[in-house]
């Protein structure tokens, strides 16, 4: 636990709660509160980062020290955007234990231990830059949990069901999600076909362009699509498949596991010609058979 002085210094950074959820109502010209567990200094806080529509900087700061770098007790400046993301994730699948942090800033040390012992830890993670956090909420099954925050399309999501305490990781970067989904699977989630997520095989979903229209005007960010090998696509990802591997714990297959020779990637543009001629080339759709989403 953290001393008064810390208290102090943070302007008393953490509140402590009981047992009642997060809020689920947005009232009162949209306020908001996340209730938090952290799963390694077990400190808890139910925070309301947003009063009438307005980010609260006393709770921002409580959030940048309950949110440190528990390894060294390092805090950083959040991403507010960070918060409202989890919050409207919490609320879209009817969770109601809290939600329970795994990891959020990573300091540019721990970051390069962490990479020392996994290049599956990325060098440039968007923990570092105190734009990610990992969770779970207890009760709902982390499938679930990932089929919601893809659906929300707001940023970055990585799902981890093979580790001890399963989590997905959340970060307000380029709308994408690992291990990709493939086409099918896709559009069994996006039934419209409206979705900027890129599948592992085949084109961009039919509605690529109308909601990578919808994603930036609401202040997200998307990049143009290109297709290159599986090897191309790990190098071009920067490491996307990361996991705190400081825990000891299980691993995600093989970032590429399952992706075809073709596949979508990311490129360093944002080209609606390149987003086109990745249409335009792409391999056909796989089989009805492989189209369920896991859930």
């Amino acid at each position: 636990m953290y001393s008064y002085a810390k208290l102090s210094a943070y302007a008393l950074a953490v509140l402590l709660i009981g047992t009642t959820g997060t809020q689920d109502a947005v009232a009162n010209g949209d306020t908001r509160t996340i209730d938090l567990v952290h799963t390694h200094t077990k400190e808890t806080a139910s925070i309301t980062f947003k009063r009438n529509g307005t980010y609260d900087a006393m709770a921002l700061q409580q959030l940048n020290w309950f949110l440190r770098d528990w390894r060294t007790d390092q805090p950083t400046k959040m991403e507010p955007r960070l918060f409202d993301i989890v919050w409207e994730l919490y609320r879209s699948v009817g969770a109601s234990e809290g939600i329970y942090v795994v990891s959020a800033y990573r300091a540019p040390a721990t970051n390069a231990r962490l990479r020392r012992r996994s290049k599956a830890v990325s060098k440039y993670s968007q923990h570092m830059a105190g734009k990610a956090m990992d969770l779970f909420l207890p009760g709902v099954d982390i499938a679930k949990v990932r089929v919601a925050a893809m659906r929300l399309q707001y940023g970055g999501v990585g799902f981890y069901p093979s580790s001890a305490d399963s989590f997905i990781h959340l970060d307000v970067g380029s709308v994408r999600a690992w291990p990709r989904m493939t086409r099918g699977q896709l559009l069994a989630l996006f039934p419209d076909g409206k979705s900027v997520h890129l599948p592992s095989n085949g084109p961009p979903l039919p509605r690529y362009e109308e909601a990578r229209v919808e994603v930036l005007a609401r202040g997200a960010t998307v990049t143009g699509v290109s297709y290159a090998s599986a090897d191309a696509a790990r190098r071009a990802t920067g490491g996307d498949d990361e996991q705190d591997f400081d825990r000891g714990e299980g691993t995600l297959p093989a970032p590429g596991r399952g992706l075809g020779s073709n596949v979508a990637i990311y490129s360093p543009t944002n080209s609606d010609d390149a987003a086109r001629r990745a249409t335009q080339t792409a391999s056909a759709e796989p089989p009805a058979a492989a189209r369920g989403v896991p859930m």
